[in-house]
């Protein structure tokens, strides 16, 4: 089972000629993950609030490579800032959303990691079509490494953000000249309006998500539970199992033929004296042989 953690790169490391370089180091994530029990995840180059570009010095770069082909399954996933809008019909932030995901992009090829992650962000008035074709024009002027796949993130669907609904995921895929896949947050799955809570509930949103979109372009699960009900568009996370999601859906959507081969990434919370280990657990224990 691919199951793992959004974790930091935080904290220098010192390097072989003992001096400590003065930014963080990505190689700490290959080390927590493995402390955390996982074995494929997901990081930030950066600080996701503030535009600034990754720093990877070539012997980071290079440990991670090797640390994480000798200790993990693989693959991670690069979450792209929060501040990327793909769908902004402002010139300025469309500038800046395109510089920061052509960094993006270029770093998950210096690490050899598959896939960025990114949100379609919110049309702030652009509408439902003009917030997606500008999206696809953005995707589409990006230089995208051969070996790299951006992932569309499914949405809580708040305001004027979109990837809350399938026909939105679908439309992006359909506009774009670039192959891209789509990675599905089961919290926001559900609180956009997707059922998620029995395994018959389960069935039929991942039916619907084929139907609409294409189980060929799901590539990535972001695995976590919801503090918040179907439809409420709340985006808060809960620990596995304790949400409302639930224990029946967890175990659904961790076992469904097909999800189980994906890889998983949670971005739980810490809080109550449990954290990413015991989350990461809890999953391993809903998973049937």
């Amino acid at each position: 089972m691919k199951v793992g953690a959004h974790v930091s790169i935080s904290g220098s490391r010192v390097s072989s000629d003992d001096e400590t370089p003065p930014y963080d180091d990505v190689r700490n994530a290959v080390h927590r993950q493995v402390a955390f029990g996982g074995n494929c995840g997901q990081i930030f180059t950066t600080s996701p609030q503030v535009w600034a570009q990754p720093e990877l010095s070539d012997e980071a770069a290079e440990g991670f490579r090797a640390e994480s082909d000798e200790r993990l399954e693989g693959p991670w996933v690069i979450h792209s800032a929060y501040l990327v809008n793909l769908c902004t019909p402002k010139d300025d932030l469309r500038r800046k959303s395109t510089e920061s995901m052509q960094a993006e992009l270029d770093a998950a090829d210096t690490l050899g990691i598959p896939y960025v992650n990114v949100h379609l962000g919110a049309h702030t008035g652009a509408g439902v079509e003009g917030g997606l074709d500008n999206a696809a024009s953005v995707i589409d002027d990006l230089e995208v490494p051969e070996d790299v796949t951006i992932l569309i993130e499914s949405d809580a669907g708040s305001g004027t953000k979109l990837g809350g609904e399938f026909e939105h995921l679908a439309g992006i895929v359909d506009r774009t000249d670039t192959d891209i896949g789509i990675c599905i947050d089961t919290a926001h799955t559900l609180v956009a309006g997707n059922d998620l809570t029995t395994p018959e509930a389960v069935d039929e949103t991942i039916g619907r998500f084929d139907d609409e979109v294409g189980l060929e372009y799901l590539e990535y699960i972001h695995l976590n539970d919801s503090k918040h009900d179907v439809g409420t568009h709340k985006d808060e996370h809960a620990h596995i199992g304790e949400g409302f999601i639930g224990e029946d859906g967890m175990k659904a959507i961790v076992n469904h033929p097909d999800l189980r081969e994906l890889p998983f990434a949670l971005e739980t919370p810490t809080e109550d004296g449990r954290g990413f280990a015991w989350n990461i657990e809890k999953v391993k224990e809903l998973r049937e042989s």
